[in-house]
């Protein structure tokens, strides 16, 4: 397989290289087999379109669903106010935070995403920028993986619980539901490669019918069966500050937390960018896509389960999962809230499909320029199942393990899972802050790009609310605090870190790094975008 355009193609006859670019005439690349921008050969089949790469981005991202997982967050810090108000805020900082890196994705769309943005927008930094921006995206995604199916894990016990009355739930009975989901999905990625596109079409019918059919149910049937709805003071003014935090403000900035792990993952679609046409144009349109369409179904989804609560101290004492009481509070009985369950659990579960779609991918860009361990392995493509095989079987065995820590400590799972926004974010950051320092001119723009002082804007109201609220995100969730509610995220986060910096120093003389290739055409310098639009051109012409 070939994996670096710099050392199998030993520099062609009138290709110009320099450490992070190479130009390569259009005539050339032809003759030495298709290569992408990320400067390796296309070795994944191009299965996406625009319909279904946004069916991925929607469903992996599942933004109601996810909210409704972790809303418990969102109610001790501020109640039903809190977590409405929490969820806007949050999604107008997420759209400085896509913005930022769909002009990215635009210029430069490899399947590697913030790994290779880095690594350009960086300048002669970029090779270890790309190296950390990497690893601790993979990290991301990889506790990202975990939670979600922890998520799906806790909602099939629950379902089983609320038609077993006097079930009691033990951690043994969500591990597992957790290890069976776990494997059924990534399975799903590992061997039904082709069915994919087709399975994210089918996922974004469920999160978009699921989410409609819930809104409608928790707001008409509390009117059939006579009970009262919850008063519109209660689910917008009535705040709730559980935290012990003496002020609200801090409560409420932490709070956001819910409302960032729900909506923290505008990136996903861009590691699809080598899978599907048009990338320079489609990826920043599934982003959008994606990220409007999740705020709009989770905001209508809040308001609609907060109105159907009658009994709030039940909610809150439900446990992990207080959907189910919500769900129950709103139906009136065991079998509608386990009807509402099951359509907030499919597309739950085809999100944990999405998230190994995206892990695995990440992994395999990290493999492929010698960046993870035994990467030859690692770096292949599957000739039978056309996919990242290795990689992302890798993934599905990290999180058995990140399971088994849930058996035998909660807390510490908890912390892992925790990480997800702070590792997500700090990946985004390593690409978007060089980018901003080098008054981003070491990228040559795509079809989306913020032109003037837009861009400007954009990029330094992204930097400062991932370096504040990643900071306000390791405050302990509540006070006064112990060793078992303590927020271990900082401790997590720091051990990761320290990880990926002794991984740098033992692999950086291996290390490759992604290179950008930029394409001469008729003489002129073709942008990155292009090269990525052309890439998927000629794919289809052969």
């Amino acid at each position: 397989m070939v994996t670096d355009l710099n050392q199998n193609m030993q520099n062609p006859t009138g290709a110009e290289k320099t450490p992070d670019v190479l130009a390569v005439s259009v005539r050339e690349t032809a003759a030495l087999g298709q290569v992408n921008i990320s400067g390796h050969r296309q070795e994944l089949r191009r299965n996406f379109g625009l319909l279904s790469v946004c069916g991925v981005g929607l469903v992996t991202g599942n933004v109601w669903a996810a909210l409704g997982g972790s809303i418990v967050v969102a109610l001790y810090n501020g109640g039903p106010p809190g977590a409405i108000y929490e969820l806007i805020a949050v999604a107008v900082f997420y759209a400085f935070i896509t913005a930022s890196i769909a002009e990215l994705a635009s210029a430069m769309p490899a399947s590697s995403g913030v790994y290779h943005w880095a690594a350009i927008t960086a300048g002669r930094y970029g090779r270890v920028c790309g190296f950390f921006a990497g690893w601790l995206n993979f990290l991301a995604w990889i506790v990202g993986t975990a939670s979600i199916s922890a998520i799906v894990g806790n909602q099939t016990v629950a379902m089983y619980a609320t038609v077993h009355a006097g079930f009691v739930v033990q951690k043994w009975h969500v591990f597992v539901s957790y290890l069976i989901f776990t494997w059924i999905c990534c399975a799903t990625v590992l061997f039904a490669n082709k069915a994919l596109a087709s399975l994210a079409n089918l996922g974004m019918f469920f999160v978009i019918a699921g989410v409609v059919i819930t809104i409608i149910v928790c707001s008409v049937m509390p009117h059939i069966n006579g009970t009262p709805y919850a008063s519109s003071d209660f689910v917008w003014k009535d705040w709730e500050n559980a935290t012990g935090y003496s002020s609200d403000g801090f409560a409420f900035l932490a709070g956001m937390l819910n409302g960032a792990y729900a909506l923290g993952t505008p990136d996903c679609v861009s590691h699809l960018a080598e899978e599907l046409p048009n990338p320079s144009v489609n990826v920043p349109k599934a982003m959008v896509a994606q990220m409007s369409i999740g705020f709009l179904t989770a905001i209508f989804y809040l308001i609609a389960i907060l109105y159907a609560i009658n009994d709030f101290p039940a909610v809150v004492g439900s446990g992990t999962l207080p959907v189910t009481e919500i769900y129950r509070q709103a139906t009136g009985s065991r079998g509608g809230s386990l009807g509402l369950l099951i359509l907030i659990f499919i597309p739950t579960f085809l999100c944990c499909v999405g998230c190994y779609i995206t892990a695995g991918r990440m992994y395999w860009t990290l493999a492929r320029d010698n960046a993870t361990p035994f990467s030859s392995r690692f770096a292949r493509v599957s000739p039978t199942f056309h996919n990242p095989f290795n990689a992302t079987l890798f993934c599905g065995i990290v999180a058995t393990v990140l399971g088994c820590i849930y058996v035998g400590s909660s807390t510490a799972f908890s912390a892992f899972v925790g990480c997800f926004v702070e590792l997500a974010t700090l990946s985004y950051l390593m690409p978007i802050l060089p980018h901003l320092l080098s008054r981003r001119a070491n990228v040559t723009p795509g079809w989306f790009w913020m032109n003037g002082v837009t861009g400007y804007v954009v990029n330094i109201v992204t930097c400062l609310y991932i370096i504040v609220f990643d900071v306000i995100f390791c405050f302990p969730y509540a006070l006064p605090v112990d060793a078992k509610s303590m927020n271990y995220t900082s401790l997590i986060t720091g051990g990761l870190c320290i990880f990926v910096t002794a991984w740098w120093f033992a692999r950086q003389s291996e290390y490759v790094g992604p290179k950008s290739v930029v394409m001469r055409k008729e003489g002129e310098i073709m942008s990155h975008g292009e090269v990525g639009n052309l890439a998927a051109e000629t794919r289809y012409a052969e």
